[in-house]
């Protein structure tokens, strides 16, 4: 908006002429000049002619300060330390910034210590939670608090298991069940140096949910959990004893790839049931993980703060296959998992646009 001085017309110069007493009114009609004040007639003129020249161009006015640009919401996604994890927070990352116009940070970090970071905010969304170790969290996070928001199943169906090579049975059929490791003789063949007369029971990363002590002793066998490290060392672990035919019995799950790369053999627990679990936090779990239907989880505020990626990730669905050759990607074939997120994402734009805010 544009906005104009208010000038003197003709009539105020004049008036302003007769003010100063340079021209005067005689008693005819006639004017005369006054001297005096004369002097300082032109100076007036010019002043005036000046300030009417200066008020015939407009003056913009004072234009309002922009409005500050809206920040963008960085969206952060869990990765927990397994393969999967990581490729689902790599593919969801991929499409937000591409497709929603988000920027989103990948954040490292355990699968308990996720949820008090989601409940806060600091985190928005962690794609891949297994329910049977966390019933705890479910009560307090999502029923109680209601500060993190169930996002739905993933589409994966997990299963935790006891495992061995395959080609120990054919010298130990008994080792098919649970209670083929309670002898003294199962325990010296998975015996280590670390271990001592006890059985070695192999564990991965220290951070995952899991209940192996506890049914150890619950089911009364002879043996140790030893923590290799991480998913990567237990699979060295793995590797080295497969090479060498030698005896392992170690903590893993499914889907993964790795069931493509070795003969393995799940050991039958005593059956799953809801009664069992109900002792899991007691220590009293005696029975084997259940299936597990993974879902998602969510800060309850993503909804409001990032509605289209709130929409997409709702909507993030995939099979177990499809997961598995994510993950053979990346275990088997040796991509990044970048590359393998971002292979799987351009073979299957028919199952992601769907996800998309429509």
């Amino acid at each position: 908006m544009r906005q104009l001085l208010t000038c003197p017309g003709p009539d105020a110069i004049l008036a302003h002429r007769y003010r100063t007493g340079c021209i005067q009114l005689s008693a005819k009609g006639d004017t005369a000049v006054t001297m005096p004040a004369c002097r300082f007639l032109w100076l007036s003129i010019v002043l005036t002619v000046l300030l009417m020249a200066a008020c015939a161009a407009p003056v913009a006015a004072p234009s309002p300060a922009a409005p500050a640009a809206q920040e963008t919401t960085v969206i952060k996604l869990a990765a927990n330390p397994w393969s999967a994890s990581q490729l689902n927070a790599a593919v969801a990352k991929a499409l937000i910034e591409e497709h929603l116009g988000y920027p989103v940070e990948i954040v490292a970090i355990d699968e308990n210590a996720q949820w008090p970071a989601l409940s806060s905010g600091d985190l928005h969304a962690s794609l891949e939670v297994w329910p049977s170790g966390h019933a705890a969290n479910i009560a307090e996070y999502i029923e109680n608090q209601q500060t993190v928001e169930n996002g739905g199943p993933l589409g994966p169906i997990g299963k935790i298991g006891w495992y061995i090579p395959t080609y120990l049975l054919e010298e130990h059929p008994e080792l098919a069940t649970w209670d083929g490791f309670t002898t003294p003789e199962a325990a010296a063949l998975f015996a280590t140096a670390e271990t001592g007369d006890k059985g070695q029971f192999l564990a991965g990363d220290p951070s995952w949910v899991q209940y192996d002590a506890d049914i150890i002793r619950n089911l009364g066998m002879n043996f140790e959990v030893v923590t290799a490290g991480s998913e990567d060392a237990l699979l060295a672990a793995l590797d080295a004893a497969y090479s060498r035919e030698q005896p392992i019995l170690f903590y893993f799950y499914t889907p993964h790839s790795v069931f493509a790369r070795y003969d393995l053999t799940e050991v039958q627990l005593p059956e799953y049931s809801d009664e069992c679990y109900a002792e899991a936090e007691s220590g009293g779990v005696a029975c084997d993980y259940p299936e597990d239907v993974l879902f998602k989880i969510f800060w309850a505020g993503l909804r409001e703060a990032a509605p289209p990626v709130h929409t997409f990730l709702s909507n993030m669905n995939y099979d177990t296959e499809a997961q598995i050759s994510m993950v053979a990607a990346v275990e088997v074939e040796g991509k990044s998992i970048d590359e393998a997120a971002q292979e799987w994402i351009s073979a299957n734009e028919s199952i992601w646009s769907t996800w998309l805010p429509q």
